[in-house]
C-alpha cells in the first residue's frame, strides 16, 4: 500500500496519527486541499486498511496504572497450535498491552500494565504462570519511559515535508 501513498497523504496521516481529533477541514487547510477531496484520501486509506482504527492516548500514572513490566514469556512446547492459543488467552487479559512473538531464546515479548508490583504478582501468578502453555517468564520492570509514541515513521516511505 506505501506505493499507492503520495506526499500528501503522508501529511495526512502524520496530522492523523498525532491528533485523530482534528476536524477534516483542519486537516485540508494545513495539507492543501480543499474538504471533500481531504476526506475522500482519509475514506480510502481507511477502506485499504492504512487507517486502522483511531484511539485516544490515556496518562497510566493519572489513571493510577503506574507500574509496567516487560515481560519474556517462554512456552512449554512452542507449536503452531499451542502459539495460536497463547495469543488467544491473552486477549482476554486487560493487563496486555502489547505481545510480539520474537527469534530468540523466548517466544513472545509481553508488556504489561498494572497498578503495582502486588497486582503484577497476581497476575503473574495466576494468568502467566497459571497457563500449562508457559515454561518461563522473565519480568523487566519499567523503570522509566524514556519515549513513548505511537506514531509511525511515515518519512521512511514516502518523501514529505512534515506538517507543523
Amino acid at each position: 500500500m506505501s506505493d499507492e501513498l503520495d506526499p500528501t497523504d503522508a501529511k495526512i496521516l502524520d496530522l492523523i496519527q498525532k491528533d485523530a481529533a482534528l476536524s477534516v477541514a483542519d486537516i485540508a487547510e494545513r495539507v492543501g486541499l480543499s474538504s471533500s477531496p481531504c476526506w475522500r484520501r482519509i475514506k480510502r486509506m481507511e477502506e485499504t486498511g492504512v487507517i486502522q482504527r483511531r484511539v485516544t492516548l490515556l496518562d497510566t500514572k493519572q489513571l493510577g496504572l503506574n507500574f509496567e513490566v516487560v515481560a519474556n514469556v517462554k512456552l512449554a512446547l512452542p507449536s503452531k497450535d499451542n502459539l495460536e492459543a497463547f495469543e488467544n488467552m491473552i486477549q482476554n487479559w486487560p493487563e496486555v498491552t502489547e505481545c510480539m512473538t520474537v527469534t530468540g531464546a523466548v517466544d513472545y515479548v509481553v508488556h504489561i500494565v498494572t497498578t503495582d508490583m502486588h497486582a503484577y504478582d497476581d497476575f503473574l501468578r495466576e494468568k502467566l504462570l497459571g497457563s500449562s502453555l508457559v515454561s518461563d517468564v522473565q519480568s523487566r520492570i519499567v523503570i522509566r519511559v524514556s519515549k513513548r509514541t505511537t506514531a509511525l515513521p511515515l518519512g521512511l516511505i514516502s518523501d514529505y515535508v512534515p506538517v507543523a
